[in-house]
């Protein structure tokens, strides 16, 4: 049976393109009805598009795969922006009025759109996360209707590389894949896996995915600060590279023997080892040198970046991590050290309960974001059938569905050209008829010569303008 109302939404990650359709139940639930993914990586960097038409191709690809399970078409989808060079920026606009007033919504609009106008270098504003607004010497979240004579709207521009945001247009239009929405996907991500009283009270959520690692920080129900580091997951899968061997068997061994913090026991009289498939083994303690190096590395850059925020004393729920990088062990025990924050913890899933495709979204936070992007969706993402109008009088029937019958189709396509043709030809007639007649008329003129005035006329002009006077 055709599934005929829901919501569709697709994750571009460094590793995967992922893409999700379900609905919202009335408990508050999410039923996910398809599920597709494909792999990114050899073409997508640090959450940049790098080649449009693979993009395109895959994105074409997890369409056809979700609407084979839906056993319907879609519509449009929801789409998450990342990547490398998304970031906030801060900024304040000022107004004094002549006299103490009343804010009007006029003012503070004017206020908003003179943000937008700010000037930045190949960057463009993707959102705006609205700040507070100071009146006089007050701080005011709604300032319509507040008494005052100077006003300073305090914005937190999220911006981004204007390739980031065209990249991904041009692989959605190339793909012809509608847009409903472009949702910036750590703010879908937070609103996901954090609850509001963390978001009010003060919390950091940092996002460890492939390629990059995300930070965003919330205060007072408002976004802060946002961040992306360079630094991933794959980050450490190279680096045990260096041990010779494959990526794959790189990420297999941090999976399944990596530790952030690891201690070789003292008791034991010969070290830890690993064995490789090709027959090798491979000291633990080895192993972990270079992924707790790394970890650290990254740690203290996530640490760093809570400190450029001015929020570092300020979170009292503390730092939440997510993401598949933040299943290594001992990884919050890493950051504590780090960062002397003891409040961290780890969300492996969303808030929401979902229903469905447990063995694909598996609690491992690397389906996080994509859950994410599917509950913030709220429009009907199912392509909905257009129906011919009733025509007056006639009596009320079962309406034919005019894109099921491809013949019917095929006909009214044939008339409908048939009726141009016959159009376009008595107009050519038509045309061709007046041209005879002009001609016709113009033969007769000269049958008949010049008119009495004519003649009079040319003789007073060659009277007047005579060669011999001109000379």
């Amino acid at each position: 049976m055709a599934t005929t109302d829901f919501i569709a939404a697709i994750e571009l990650s460094s590793s995967k393109i992922s893409g999700i359709a379900g609905k919202k139940n009335s408990d508050g639930s999410i039923q996910v009805l398809a599920y597709a993914r494909e792999d990114a990586s050899s073409f997508i960097h640090k959450g940049v598009i790098y080649n449009i038409d693979k993009t395109a191709q895959a994105l074409t690809s997890i369409t056809n795969k979700l609407e084979n399970q839906l056993n319907n078409s879609i519509a449009k989808v929801y789409v998450g922006i990342g990547g490398q060079s998304l970031r906030t920026v801060k900024n304040a606009v000022s107004r004094t009025l002549d006299e103490e007033g009343i804010i009007s919504q006029e003012l503070v609009d004017s206020i908003c759109d003179e943000n937008l106008e700010v000037p930045l270098a190949d960057m463009s504003v993707l959102d705006v996360a609205p700040q507070e607004y100071k009146i006089d010497n007050t701080l005011q979240a709604d300032p319509v209707g507040v008494a005052g004579q100077h006003i300073t709207g305090q914005f937190l521009n999220i911006v981004a590389r204007a390739s980031l945001k065209k990249n991904l247009e041009h692989s959605f239009e190339q793909a012809k894949v509608e847009i409903a929405d472009l949702l910036i996907a750590p703010i879908a991500l937070a609103n996901a896996v954090l609850t509001e009283n963390e978001m009010r009270s003060g919390c950091a959520l940092v996002d460890f995915g492939a390629d990059t690692t995300t930070i965003s920080v919330y205060k007072n129900n408002i976004l802060r600060y946002l961040s992306v580091l360079p630094l991933g997951g794959n980050t450490i899968t190279r680096d045990i590279t260096s041990l010779q061997m494959e990526e794959q068997d790189a990420e297999k061994l941090k999976l399944q023997y990596g530790n952030a913090l690891y201690e070789e026991e003292e008791e034991s009289e010969t070290p830890a080892v690993c064995a490789l498939e090709d027959g090798r083994a491979i000291e633990l303690a080895t192993l972990n040198n270079i992924i707790g190096a790394r970890s650290e590395e990254i740690l203290a850059n996530v640490w760093n970046q809570l400190q450029l925020s001015g929020y570092e004393d300020k979170l009292f729920s503390g730092v939440v991590f997510t993401g598949g990088g933040a299943n290594l062990k001992n990884i919050e025990e890493a950051f504590r050290k780090q960062s002397k924050i003891e409040k961290v913890k780890t969300m492996r899933f969303v808030h929401d309960t979902v229903h469905g495709f447990s063995d694909v979204l598996t609690k491992d936070g690397m389906q996080n974001t994509l859950l994410g992007l599917l509950a913030a969706g709220n429009e009907n993402c199912c392509l909905q059938e257009v129906k011919s109008a009733q025509p007056a009088g006639n009596p009320a029937s079962t309406p034919a569905d005019m894109f099921g019958n491809d013949e019917a189709l095929k006909e009214q396509e044939a008339a409908a050209r048939a009726a141009k043709a016959q159009r376009e030809k008595e107009e050519k007639e038509r045309r061709e008829k007046e041209r005879k007649e002009r001609e016709k008329k113009e033969k007769e003129k000269k049958k008949k010569g010049p008119s009495w005035f004519e003649k009079t006329f040319n003789k007073i002009s060659n009277e007047i303008f005579s060669d011999d006077d001109m000379k």
